[in-house]
């Protein structure tokens, strides 16, 4: 089981999830770094060639849907593989 906290990682997904705060906290940088990267390429893009920007950020979208999703069900696991359980589960 994960030291990280749940509901801080649950908190940090549903307010920041398409920029990846909540993976960077849960020490997954290098999808942290991803959904940082979507975000950051989609706005680009938009302004350059729209169509791949909103690509972009709909995948971003997803992505942090998706990983948000199996955090809140307690599926989630952080850096070193730990599972983020939920606080009631044991």
């Amino acid at each position: 089981m994960s030291k990280k906290s749940y509901v801080i990682s649950a908190c940090l997904a549903a307010v920041f999830g398409t920029v990846g705060i909540h993976h960077f906290y849960l020490g997954r940088w290098a999808h942290g770094v991803f959904d940082l990267s979507l975000l950051i390429l989609g706005i680009y893009f938009l302004f350059v060639f729209a169509p791949l920007g909103y690509l972009l950020l709909l995948t971003d979208f997803i992505h942090t849907a998706y990983f948000t999703f199996k955090l809140i069900i307690g599926e989630y696991k952080d850096g070193n593989g730990d599972l983020v359980a939920i606080p009631s589960s044991n």
